[in-house]
């Protein structure tokens, strides 16, 4: 697909600065919407309330405007759009596609001897045979609960409209990848804090947003299973996703804030150029 029918999105999350990764993503999903003949919305992904900022908005803002980047306005943030999330989780709900689990992150891995493709304890499906009386009266007396997608309901209907996969796409050449959503097992979908994740979140505003092209990190390669599986239970579209490798470190890890990886701020002050940026990232 090209022309002015190509969609793409960056969408950082404001929960602390940008840094080269995100950088070389961003300027990545320009390039591929430029060579496209089509546009690159900004997203702000900020439904974590506890670890989401104002500043950091801005900040993202304020670094992407510096590289020399602009999107169409208004910028999508999804923290003013939890009712249409809320509303995409209750439609699997009341399809019988979801549940809402009680355990606690210590009770799920005490029970747990796997972990999904993100690295984390498998939920053993503690909550799924729960009686629907019992789970109602537990949620109306304030339990805290999130949500997960039943996987044993979800697939096979998912399945229902043809082998699971999609398109991944690099420079003009495309091939259609097979995915197998069963190793995320009961995935959670919303959070207990917020009626959503990024998950079911994602998918929806792609499909909101009319998003043709995805392009990411390869560390969210596995997610796309579980988000093709979503998208087939909620009737909306499966992008083309191109999984771009990761800036790494020294020490051959991914930048991450959470290890402090230098954000392009503090490469701005120490003197760097946007024509820096971009030659180091190989633009």
């Amino acid at each position: 697909m090209s022309g002015a029918s190509a969609r793409l999105r960056f969408a950082p999350s404001p929960n602390g600065r940008l840094h080269l990764g995100h950088a070389y993503s961003a300027v990545l999903n320009a390039r591929i919407a430029s060579d496209l003949g089509g546009l690159c919305l900004l997203r702000i992904e900020d439904i974590d309330p506890t670890r989401s900022r104002a500043e950091f908005t801005q900040g993202i803002v304020s670094d992407l405007a510096w590289l020399g980047l602009s999107y169409p306005q208004p910028v999508r943030r999804q923290s003013r759009h939890m009712s249409e999330y809320r509303a995409a989780l209750d439609r699997l709900v009341a399809a019988g596609f979801a549940y809402p689990c009680f355990c606690s992150r210590s009770e799920i891995r005490a029970q747990s001897c796997a972990s999904d493709p993100d690295g984390a304890p498998l939920y053993p499906g503690t909550c799924r045979g729960l009686d629907p009386h019992e789970a109602k009266a537990r949620r109306e007396r304030g339990e805290p609960h999130t949500w997960r997608l039943d996987m044993t309901r979800a697939l096979p209907q998912a399945r229902a409209c043809g082998e699971l996969g999609f398109c991944t796409f690099d420079g003009g050449d495309e091939r259609w990848c097979l995915v197998d959503p069963a190793p995320w097992g009961d995935a959670v979908i919303a959070r207990r804090d917020v009626p959503t994740s990024y998950h079911l979140s994602v998918v929806h505003d792609d499909a909101l947003e009319g998003i043709t092209h995805v392009v990411r990190g390869s560390d969210l390669e596995a997610a796309t299973a579980l988000h093709v599986v979503l998208q087939r239970l909620l009737g909306l579209p499966t992008p083309r996703y191109h999984h771009h490798g990761l800036i790494e470190d020294e020490e051959g890890r991914k930048l991450a804030k959470s290890r402090g990886s230098a954000s392009l701020a503090s490469l701005r002050e120490a003197g760097a150029t946007p024509r820096d940026i971009r030659a180091r990232l190989g633009f």
